[in-house]
């Protein structure tokens, strides 16, 4: 399986996608956001606990209608690319997102699937932004030469 790298300035068509979504979900476009998530979209979120809570496509855009409805102002767009990478028909982004002033940073990891000429959210992973001055890295320091 050969798997194609992108960097976040060669691949516009996924660059621009991520951008739709960005503006769309922030902006609690709930008729736009439906064809954005395929139906078994899986968002992944760390807990404070330490665990996973798996959040449905309904649970998830429930969130978004509740806040729309409300008069919710609307999220921030602020988000950052870090890596895009495609095989085909599916991508994963990586990114820096911020949803506002009052939010805590995250990372987040897209998992994206092309169909019916379009690209798609078929999962999302949300984790808490790392504090990159105190980040040593997942591997301990080699003891042995």
């Amino acid at each position: 399986m050969e798997i194609t790298t992108m960097t976040t300035q060669s691949n516009t068509e996924l660059l621009n996608f991520i951008d739709v979504l960005a503006e769309t979900g922030s902006h609690y476009r709930m008729d736009e956001m439906e064809a954005l998530y395929t139906d078994d979209l899986a968002f992944l979120v760390l807990t404070p606990e330490g665990g996973i809570a798996r959040l449905s496509r309904d649970e998830m855009f429930q969130e978004f209608r509740e806040r729309g409805a409300a008069g919710e102002p609307p999220l921030s767009t602020e988000k950052r690319v870090l890596h895009v990478e495609q095989d085909g028909d599916s991508a994963v982004a990586v990114l820096y997102r911020r949803m506002g002033a009052s939010a805590d940073p995250a990372l987040y990891e897209l998992r994206l699937r092309y169909s019916g000429g379009r690209w798609q959210v078929c999962g999302e992973t949300v984790s808490p932004w790392p504090d990159l001055a105190k980040a040593v890295g997942f591997l301990p320091p080699r003891q042995r030469s």
